[in-house]
């Protein structure tokens, strides 16, 4: 009996696989629910590239708020026009692939037709999952040689690591100003991982005080349809834990929430609006769960877990505005389906070229570089 040969599904059909190959990872993808194509939202999707001298590039063109105060009565406006100052951000754009192979002959078509059902759903989880990883770490300020528990990456073969990614230079530490952490005592202050302390949680008033600092330091959040601003909040479940726990947090959803099983106490979601904020948990948010546990010698080391003596948990959590991160997401991913050992063994490979990077402008508040879209807080859980 002939060996099927993958090879034998036509152009249109490789596109219509990848195609829903894509569909299946976004769908999958936690941070592809917060993306679109517009400057409202909190991560804006480069769909096309831009040409120019230097070649085809991804590019977000960031504008600044005008500062002049405008032109009084009848003066003259001809000539004393305030010119519109553009930051672009160029995302640079990589690879990444991922394959599997099925060891053996499969002796029809319905097997092909499962492992390619198989690998479909296996390939499109873990490209998603990578990129979900990767935007954390990339609002987060932390590089890809870490995992999002805190603990290190393997250093594997060259072209075998996501640090090898080309956009991964671009990973860039919170400015000052977007960087604040948590204190039990004196409530919102400057980040500083080796001053996390055990009492350092998330509690209501974090939420509330970080919401005012965010809109003193004139970060943008995102319209609603009735022009109201929201932000988002992402936490790990663990420190969700600890918000619910929070008894001025308890007193006021239960007061303003919804009576019965639907409110957001008793109804288990992971997702919670409160004072503007959409509060949501996810596994990916950066914490040091699986860092090292260390001396005061190791405190602020990469793979290390927080505190002056490297042995409080901590987590990076993010308070997320409009443009917060750009994704280059060029074109549908490329599938390959080959043959080894003469025919008895299938595989099935997947590439996407995408880019990300968190965008920084000049802000006229503080006059100095800024993240523009995203504050990170530093708390202990």
């Amino acid at each position: 009996m002939a060996n099927t040969n993958f090879a034998a599904l036509t152009s249109e059909q490789l596109t219509i696989w990848s195609r829903d190959f894509w569909r299946v990872a976004r769908n999958m993808s936690f941070i592809n629910q917060f993306a679109g194509s517009g400057s409202n939202a909190m991560v804006q999707r480069i769909s096309e590239l831009t040409q120019s001298e230097k070649g085809a590039r991804a590019v977000l063109t960031l504008l600044a708020d005008m500062t002049g105060d405008g032109i009084v009565g009848d003066n003259t406006l001809e000539g004393n026009e305030e010119a519109l100052r553009a930051y672009d951000i160029v995302v640079q754009l990589d690879q990444l692939r991922f394959a599997n192979r099925l060891s053996g002959r499969l002796a029809d078509q319905k097997s092909v037709v499962n492992f390619r059902e198989h690998s479909r759903d296996a390939l499109a989880y873990a490209m998603a999952d990578r990129i979900d990883q990767l935007a954390f770490l990339s609002l987060s300020g932390i590089a890809y040689t870490q995992k999002n528990n805190g603990a290190l990456r393997s250093v594997m073969t060259s072209g075998q690591n996501l640090g090898d990614l080309a956009f991964s230079g671009d990973v860039s530490a919170p400015t000052s100003n977007r960087h604040r952490r948590w204190d039990a005592s004196s409530g919102l202050v400057a980040g500083d991982v080796t001053a996390v302390a055990a009492a350092d949680t998330i509690s209501y008033k974090t939420l509330v005080d970080l919401k005012a600092y965010a809109k003193d330091q004139y970060m943008r959040g995102i319209r609603s349809a009735g022009n109201d601003e929201m932000f988002h909040l992402f936490i790990t479940p663990q420190v969700m834990a600890d918000l619910k726990l929070d008894s001025d947090f308890l007193a006021n959803v239960r007061n303003a929430g919804v009576r019965g099983p639907s409110n957001s106490l008793f109804a288990g979601s992971s997702s919670l609006m409160v004072d503007g904020i959409m509060v949501h948990e996810f596994r990916h948010v950066f914490n040091t769960s699986g860092a090292t546990t260390g001396t005061s010698s190791n405190a602020g080391s990469a793979g290390y877990k927080w505190g002056a003596d490297a042995d409080i948990n901590g987590s990076a959590c993010l308070f997320c505005g409009a443009q917060a991160l750009a994704m280059a997401d060029i074109g549908i991913p490329e599938i390959v389906e080959d043959t080894f050992d003469y025919g008895n063994q299938n595989g099935i490979s997947i590439g996407k070229i995408f880019g990300l990077k968190k965008p920084v402008f000049n802000s006229d508040h503080s006059g100095q570089n800024e993240d523009f879209g995203v504050i990170r807080l530093d708390v202990a859980y």
